[in-house]
C-alpha cells in the first residue's frame, strides 16, 4: 500500500454562506484554523513520504506527469493489478515511435509516480524499445519503491506492454482499431 493521492485540503469561505456579520467573523475564523490545521496535516504527510521515498517518486507525486486521457491512442491498455489499483495507458505512435503517452490510474502515490515514470521512459522510444520498460527498469529510474509498493512498478510496466501489444495487434489488422472505436472504447 502507498501513500495517498494528492489532496487540496483547502476551505474557502464563498463555500458557505452566512447570515450576519458577527457570523461572518467567526466562521472566518474557523476557517483559518481549518485550513492551518489541513496544512499541518499535508505537510506531515508529506515529510513522512520522505522518509521512505525518493525526490523522484515524491516529484511525480505531487507533481504528475502525463496524467489523463487521450482521444484515439494508437495503443491502450488496462490493467487491474493486484493490489485492487487500476492503470490505464494510452499511447501516441508515429513511424513506430512513441510521441506522447498518457496514463490514469485510481491507485495510490506510487501508482501515480509509477505510471509517470512508465510513460515519461517511453516518450521517444521505438516500439521494440519500449517493450524493455521492465518493473525494475521502472524501479530503478524511481529510485526504488519499499517491499510493499513494488507491485506499482509491475503494474505500470505491464500496462504500458498492454497498450505496445493493441498497438502491434491493430497494426496488423487495421479493422480492429475501427472495431474497439466503434464498441465504445
Amino acid at each position: 500500500m502507498g501513500f495517498p493521492s494528492p489532496v487540496q485540503l483547502r476551505i474557502t469561505q464563498e463555500e458557505v454562506v452566512l447570515e450576519g456579520v458577527a457570523e461572518r467573523e467567526e466562521y472566518s475564523t474557523m476557517f483559518d484554523e481549518m485550513n492551518d490545521a489541513m496544512e499541518e496535516i499535508q505537510e506531515s504527510i508529506i515529510e513522512d513520504a520522505r522518509k521512505i521515498y525518493s525526490e523522484r517518486v515524491i516529484d511525480l507525486w505531487l507533481n504528475p506527469r502525463n496524467m489523463g486521457g487521450m482521444e484515439n491512442p494508437r495503443g491502450y491498455g488496462k490493467i487491474l493489478g493486484p493490489c485492487g489499483d487500476t492503470m490505464q495507458i494510452f499511447i501516441r505512435i508515429e513511424d513506430d515511435k512513441i510521441i506522447d503517452a498518457k496514463f490514469i490510474t485510481d491507485g495510490c502515490g506510487t501508482s501515480i509516480a509509477a505510471g509517470g515514470m512508465a510513460t515519461e521512459l517511453s516518450i521517444g522510444k521505438n516500439v521494440k524499445e519500449a517493450f524493455k520498460i521492465s518493473q525494475e527498469v521502472v524501479l530503478k529510474s524511481l529510485g526504488g519503491l519499499p517491499e510493499e509498493s513494488v507491485h506499482c512498478a509491475l503494474l505500470a510496466s505491464n500496462t504500458l506492454r498492454e497498450a505496445l501489444r493493441d498497438y502491434l495487434s491493430t497494426k496488423r489488422d487495421p479493422w480492429k482499431k475501427a472495431y474497439q472505436k466503434n464498441s465504445g472504447r
